[in-house]
């Protein structure tokens, strides 16, 4: 099962190399990971996502990155309330005559095109990877040439407030 894991981690040069290395003698596979700085200076977020078998796996990856000294909070957010996006750059053939066409598969998925050249586009989609998966299902036959994504990025949603429960009293 795919895992969703956040690391709150020190921006310390090897933090990501002895991560990731814990995580390849364990035998974890990484389907993608995204790394960058957070709103407090010093301080990197780390969204990764994992294949883990079991929960005592999944138990053991969170121990284990909790013990590395540069990691403040570790979190699985698989099953939680969260906002995920991911980018892809994906380039298409493309001639004259499809431009159009392409353009109108692409705009259902607010995607862009960002670059043109004689005999390609570059389309841009950002969301979640289901998405930006079926963007890329639909735009195959047109012959992608190139493709890259930068992996999953994510956090937990803000706590949003309890609904008020209004109750009702008779005036005697």
């Amino acid at each position: 099962m795919k895992r969703i894991i956040t690391a709150t981690v020190q921006n310390r040069s090897g933090v990501l190399n002895r991560i990731t290395g814990m995580l390849t003698k364990r035998q974890f596979n990484i389907e993608s990971i995204s790394v960058g700085t957070s709103e407090t200076e010093g301080i990197s977020k780390m969204t990764f996502v994992v294949e883990i078998g079991d929960n005592q796996k999944l138990e053991q990856l969170t121990k284990q990155l909790n013990k590395q000294i540069d990691v403040l909070k570790v979190s699985d957010i698989t099953d939680k309330a969260i906002v995920a996006r991911e980018l892809a750059l994906i380039k298409v053939g493309s001639t004259g005559q499809n431009r159009t066409e392409i353009q109108g598969v692409i705009t259902p998925f607010r995607a862009n095109v960002i670059d043109v050249s004689k005999d390609s586009l570059i389309i841009q989609v950002t969301g979640k990877p289901d998405k930006v998966d079926a963007l890329i299902n639909l735009l195959k036959p047109y012959g992608i040439k190139e493709l890259t994504r930068t992996g999953v990025t994510a956090f937990q949603r803000g706590r949003q407030p309890e609904p008020v429960q209004e109750v009702n009293t008779l005036l005697i």
